[in-house]
């Protein structure tokens, strides 16, 4: 009954495992910071279901309506939606200078650096320039965007089948 319950978190943790990788690798803190805490949550649904507590699957439930919105604004934040723009610094927190790791190493993108003219900047710094990416960055952020989105869905209907479960198992044992 439960075996599809089980395979449902695995999904999410892998998924969420492999988005954490490239956020590391973009130095992106923010996505980092909500990973972490998704991953935990997902570990706290699937142990509420083995050890039988609905409370903590709800839990998981309010937390999967949040990560949700998490990647609709992942999703906006990389479209530009109502004044955001993905050349800002809001998923590194203002600490770097750094962006989305597909922006340089997309599928097909050739990375140059570049170093400054003499007559530009006192300081050597590289500029690097990316150029014949076959699908741009913001659009790769977009498909893990949707697949956790999609993800999160299919565990949001599992969480509340398992919940429905138990409670009835409660109510069949009250009433004997």
């Amino acid at each position: 009954m439960f075996s599809t319950a089980f395979r449902e978190p695995v999904h999410l943790v892998l998924a969420t495992l492999e988005r954490q990788i490239f956020d590391f690798l973009g130095y992106q803190w923010a996505p980092i910071l909500a990973n972490f805490l998704h991953i935990i949550v997902v570990i706290l649904g699937l142990f509420g279901t083995i050890q039988y507590r609905p409370r903590y699957i709800v839990v998981y439930s309010i937390w999967t309506a949040l990560w949700v919105a998490w990647n609709v604004f992942i999703f906006c934040f990389y479209l530009e939606v109502g004044g955001l723009s993905k050349d800002s610094d809001l998923m590194t927190f203002n600490i770097s200078m750094h962006r989305s790791w597909w922006r340089e190493h997309g599928p097909g993108c050739v990375r140059k650096e570049l170093t400054a003219s003499a007559s530009k900047s006192l300081d050597d710094r590289t500029y690097i320039s990316v150029t014949g990416c076959i699908v741009d960055f913001q659009y790769l952020e977009l498909i893990h965007s949707s697949f956790q989105i999609l993800l999160s869905l299919i565990g949001f209907v599992y969480a509340c089948y398992v919940i429905s479960v138990f409670t009835e198992e409660e109510d069949s044992c009250r009433s004997k």
